[in-house]
């Protein structure tokens, strides 16, 4: 299995990060993909990707939580670093309305600018949405008609934006959220296609029933893909199988 969105070089990790990724690996997890942030925290993820080569995998991108009044100088940071090395993706970017609105013309900006260098490169992205589904995915089309791929990750929303993302050609990244009861996750990809979908931890974050409100990691995957696979009624290892393909098809390394 992949799993193809953990922060593990966050300060949640810094006691443990090698323990933790052994213990994934015990469950089955080979690789782990590390979406960027900002510019502060490249150190620590370059770092983290250069101790377990070839397993943790660090993008470079500017996740719009941390789209501020220096935004200009953090995409001039991410593009520094494209053009220094070979990155997998340029992730996490996106749009978040949830926190604070006050930078919601700078999100766009940035969110295109990043989609732009993402096309020019023939780099898939990584993308971070909440509270702004639809825009989310009208700001993406004109991109994906390009040839933009990439993935919606923690995806939790309806069919119907479950539907405008894989016409696209884009994937649905699948965290926690589907071994929560009330979230409607299921139901909302029934009549998606499993090469529609890859799996992910957001480790630290959301982690799945049974240990939700405790810190998420990576080794918590298989509870991801047990109700996955269980929703989508086939075998874990069928979907295993599945996501890891439609992971390895679409990252660049």
């Amino acid at each position: 299995m992949i799993d193809t969105h953990c922060h593990l070089y966050v300060e949640e990790f810094k006691n443990d990060v090698d323990a933790a990724i052994a213990r994934a690996q015990a469950q089955g997890v080979e690789q782990f993909y590390l979406p960027g942030i900002d510019s502060e925290s490249i150190p620590a993820m370059l770092a983290l990707e250069a101790g377990y080569p070839g397993v943790c995998k660090a993008m470079m991108g500017l996740h719009p939580c941390y789209v501020k009044e220096n935004y200009l100088q953090e995409l001039n940071i991410v593009q520094h670093w494209l053009e220094q090395r070979d990155f997998p993706a340029i992730g996490e970017i996106g749009l978040d309305y949830y926190w604070d609105t006050s930078f919601k013309t700078q999100q766009q900006e940035a969110f295109e600018t990043q989609m732009g260098w993402a096309l020019e490169r023939g780099l898939p992205i990584v993308i971070h949405t909440r509270n702004a589904m639809q825009e989310t995915i009208e700001m993406v089309k004109p991109f994906a008609a390009k040839g933009l791929k990439g993935i919606f990750h923690c995806f939790s929303g309806s069919y119907e934006s479950a539907k405008q993302i894989v016409d696209m050609g884009f994937l649905l990244g699948i965290g926690g959220v589907i071994t929560y009861k009330n979230a409607g996750l299921p139901k909302a990809l029934e009549q998606i296609g499993v090469e529609y979908l890859v799996l992910e931890t957001d480790a630290p974050y959301l982690s799945p029933v049974p240990y939700r409100g405790k810190r998420n990691e990576p080794a918590y995957l298989l509870h991801i893909a047990e109700a996955l696979a269980g929703a989508k009624g086939i075998t874990v290892a069928e979907l295993a199988s599945i996501t890891t393909a439609n992971a390895t098809a679409l990252f660049k390394g």
